[in-house]
């Protein structure tokens, strides 16, 4: 039976063709998924002290006192469940914001979020004199917003409203601002500042559940709102022209993407500093190995990213005498890999 063409878009050529058989798609998901699994009983199990897994079920859920469950309880489960949120976030927002501009080498830092963050962060260090993880996360996620908000009241201005390159140029301009003023205020009372500069670095470790519990609700809000913007951002890949004969909203569609970014990657910027490559590569990867098509970039995004983040975290544990920080881990295995998917050129259209 032929469809009608109202069910039927000119989106679904492409991505029956090019993409992998769903049935293929369908497996990668189950593997990712394993792999997760995978990674999540590695970054309970491995360190600096080596923990068995049944040493490790019993820390999680009957506790007894003793060594190994201290570690688990107090150090390991809250960097455990901040890699998983945090690598969830970063490559949702990393996959809505390259759809949201058509830039396959877009990343979430381009709506101003990590300068904002960086900014407010500085802020509450030498106005306040805090050094409080916590404070930092809620300064953090504030500045983050108050940036994106910026960069998309600025993009919006004019004729066109807020497209894709108002939105990059926007967002480059405030980026600019906000890290040069991150940087004058550092210098001017530098002695203060080193507390941010160990949250710049990024990191998983040196959070306790806390910090976890206050940004879980913003990255649970913002992962259903990317998950259900998938058909909206399909349509925009075809331009906005496009986009309105197929039935969806351009303008409102941007919006609801910049909101995502933000509660996204502002909280995992706010829990764990700014850490690179996730957020560029992961989707990029994602679409080498399944498509443009939104409806699967996400949800792999969702799985990879938090696989590479918690595997990066275990190497950082293990491969120095003290320790790797997690952000200097990504941005030395991530830079090569990024390369190379360049170079063999293994990438489609947004």
């Amino acid at each position: 039976m032929v469809l009608s063409s109202a069910r039927r878009t000119p989106l679904d050529a492409p991505v029956r063709t090019a993409a992998p058989h769903r049935a293929g798609r369908w497996a990668g998901l189950a593997a990712l998924a394993g792999a997760l699994l995978l990674a999540v009983a590695a970054s309970f199990a491995v360190g600096a002290e080596h923990i068995p897994l049944g040493r490790v079920a019993a820390g999680v859920f009957s506790p007894d006192g003793s060594k190994d469950a201290l570690i688990v309880q107090e150090l390991r489960l809250p960097r455990t469940l901040l890699g998983l949120g945090v690598g969830v976030a970063l490559g949702l927002a990393g996959a809505v914001m390259q759809a949201l501009t058509r830039n396959p080498l877009a990343e979430p830092g381009l709506l101003g979020v990590n300068g904002g963050a960086s900014l407010a962060v500085v802020i509450v260090i030498g106005a306040f004199r805090v050094d409080e993880v916590l404070v930092y996360v809620w300064a953090a996620f504030l500045g983050a917003a108050g940036a994106a908000m910026l960069v998309y009241l600025i993009g919006a201005r004019g004729r066109g409203g807020a497209s894709p390159a108002r939105l990059v140029l926007a967002g480059a301009a405030v980026n600019a601002v906000f890290t040069a003023l991150t940087a004058g205020l550092m210098l001017l009372n530098p002695r203060s500042f080193n507390g941010f500069r160990f949250w710049q670095v990024g990191t998983l470790g040196g959070r306790d559940l806390g910090v976890f519990f206050r940004v879980l609700p913003f990255i649970a809000a913002g992962t259903v709102l990317a998950l259900l913007l998938a058909r909206p951002l399909n349509a925009l890949g075809l331009g906005d022209d496009a986009g309105r004969a197929l039935g969806a909203r351009p303008g409102q569609a941007r919006a609801l993407g910049a909101l995502a970014v933000v509660l996204l990657c502002g909280s995992a910027t706010a829990a764990a500093g700014p850490i690179t490559f996730l957020g560029l590569a992961v989707p990029f990867i994602v679409r080498a190995l399944v498509g443009p098509d939104q409806r699967w970039v996400l949800p792999y995004s969702l799985l990879l990213a938090p696989v590479l983040l918690l595997g990066a975290d275990i190497i950082g544990r293990v491969v120095a005498p003290g320790e790797l920080e997690t952000g200097i881990v990504t941005a030395f295995l991530g830079a090569p890999l990024f390369m190379l998917m360049v170079r063999r050129g293994r990438t489609r259209d947004l």
